[in-house]
């Protein structure tokens, strides 16, 4: 197994961190690009492995469409396969087929759309056989367990010929996600109607246009719980956006609890030390991917904190809720589910002179757990884990004048 070992390093100067594209927004703005017949002149794509798979596959067209371990991608191009009639073979890794994908089979089979299931009912591998045209415009979605089933449907909508009338059922998780992806809608020329649990979307057609993508805020976040943890220093992050499409910017007031003021220039946002208020509890449902990243924070910056909205993390590339359990219980930290749905963390005690952490094929838990650095030496298994969303991650490190050493055992 490859590792990667970085010294301990508490405190750091003035340094700029080029962040990397959203990986959200990128992987939206290439479905609406292939609805639109490639006619929009797009920039700043993600280098992500995500999204360079959804580029990959879209531009080469195969009869197969192995997505390797996007999930994204995965759920995004079966909704445009099966709506679009385009006969495909949906598979990915071993761990993508055991993420599942019922929710949006059984609602792209109200639709109209012809998809078999190869192996396990409700997960990939997936045969897409056709539309056999529209056989509804009304149908019900669960709101609680992926937005990412919502957003493939939403994306596809304005082409039926019916368009869609979409019901969401339950809580609705991961809201800012599912409106980022109308609003990306909207700046290519579509409109919508999102009235309490309804959302409206008029037959219609996208109009090509100029888009350039927005940095990555969940990237962002590692960097605010450096600084955080960190007795002292100073970071500018380019390329981020006071008013943000991208729920993970609720990273700016979470912080600014935890240490970490924001001010935002023209192009980035400066980030300085401040006094740590305290974050007693939190509600993650409408940015689940930044939970890693406040759980460590909390642990080192001694704060006990309630979370809640995680269900969604079970499902995510691992078990990440097991997962963080796990690697906190190293540093003397837990989450414990001491009410249904709550999650305590309780903080760090004892931090042994050197912590190895599994990243369990999961790139967040690369980064999440990559401030320990101001506690201690940090080796961190699998390090390549981090292309899927960042590959620049480590190079970025050392621009803190972090020196990493690379080890395959």
């Amino acid at each position: 197994m490859n590792t990667i070992v970085l010294p301990k390093k508490s405190s750091f100067g003035q340094v700029q961190i080029p962040l990397p594209s959203s990986k959200s927004e990128s992987n939206r703005v290439l479905i609406i690009d292939a609805l639109t017949e490639g006619k929009n002149k797009l920039s700043n794509l993600a280098e992500a492995r995500d999204t360079q798979t959804m580029i990959r596959l879209l531009k080469e067209d195969p009869a197969t469409y192995d997505v390797l371990d996007a999930g994204t991608t995965m759920r995004f191009l079966t909704a445009y396969a099966a709506l679009n009639n385009r006969k495909k073979t949906m598979t990915g890794t071993a761990r993508m087929c055991e993420r599942p994908i019922g929710i949006l089979v059984d609602a792209l089979k109200e639709l109209g759309a012809s998809i078999t299931y190869l192996k396990k009912e409700g997960y990939p591998p997936l045969s897409i056989e056709g539309f056999s045209g529209q056989k509804t415009n009304q149908i019900e979605i669960r709101g609680d367990v992926s937005s990412q089933y919502i957003s493939a449907l939403l994306m596809n909508a304005p082409l039926l010929p019916n368009g869609l009338v979409l019901d969401l059922t339950g809580k609705i998780g991961s809201r800012t996600y599912i409106t980022m992806t109308l609003e990306l809608m909207k700046a290519f020329g579509v409109d919508y109607v999102f009235e309490g649990s309804q959302i409206r979307i008029a037959p219609g057609k996208y109009q090509a246009t100029t888009f350039s993508v927005e940095s990555d805020w969940s990237g962002a976040s590692y960097w605010f719980s450096l600084l955080a943890c960190a007795d002292a220093g100073e970071l500018y992050l380019k390329g981020l956006k006071a008013e943000s499409l991208q729920g993970d910017a609720k990273i700016v007031d979470i912080m600014d609890k935890l240490g970490v003021e924001s001010e935002f220039q023209s192009d980035g946002v400066i980030l300085r030390k401040k006094e740590i208020t305290g974050l007693s509890s939190f509600d993650f449902t409408h940015c689940p991917d930044l939970a890693q990243t406040v759980a460590v924070t909390c642990a080192l910056t001694g704060q006990t904190s309630d979370f809640t909205g995680l269900e969604s993390l079970r499902i995510k590339e691992t078990d990440r809720i097991d997962a963080l359990q796990k690697e906190l219980a190293k540093i003397g930290a837990l989450l414990e589910e001491r009410k249904p749905g709550v999650f305590t963390l309780v903080p760090a005690t004892i931090i042994p002179e050197t912590v190895r952490i599994a990243t369990y094929d999961d790139h967040r838990m690369a980064m999440a757990f990559m401030p320990l650095i101001t506690r201690t030496k940090l080796v961190i298994d699998d390090p390549e884990v981090v292309n899927k969303s960042y590959p620049s991650f480590w190079k970025h490190c050392s621009l803190l004048e972090i020196v990493p050493e690379y080890n395959n055992e």
